[in-house]
């Protein structure tokens, strides 16, 4: 069963981590968005359905990126920079994975992930499974 009350509350803790933020979406191995939250005020650039879309196309996407971690080792994030934004793709465990929006003009987006986004997902990814799961 998953955690659907920590997966809201994580979604809104990443999305408040920095203000470049824009979108965070939690999904599962099939590519399911579990949750999402948008920075207020913020124009979607792209519909639910078609987030549901990309999810789906970015669990895949990462496993055939794991192929090669015998030789480039473990996949760390992935980062794609659009002309209207910049994504970022964590795989939080064997269930989870961590999406995120940021605005197209930040520049420090690899601080932000790794000073600020991985430490959290590091510190609450346990909690994702429900209670039941965890004895």
């Amino acid at each position: 069963m998953v955690a659907y009350e920590f997966i809201y509350a994580f979604t809104k803790e990443v999305l408040n981590l920095d203000r470049s933020i824009r979108w965070v979406g939690v999904a599962n191995k099939y590519g399911v968005l579990l949750n999402t939250e948008q920075r207020e005020g913020l124009h979607a650039v792209m519909t639910d359905e078609e987030n549901e879309e990309y999810a789906r196309l970015t669990v895949t996407r990462h496993k055939t990126r794991v192929k090669f971690e015998p030789k480039t080792g473990p996949l760390i994030y992935a980062l794609g920079k659009y002309e209207k934004l910049n994504r970022v793709t964590l795989h939080i465990d064997i269930d989870y994975f961590l999406l995120i929006t940021l605005d197209v003009e930040e520049k420090n987006f690899d601080t932000i992930v790794t000073e600020k986004v991985i430490p959290l997902v590091n510190r609450e990814k346990g909690k994702l499974k429900a209670d039941n799961e965890l004895s």
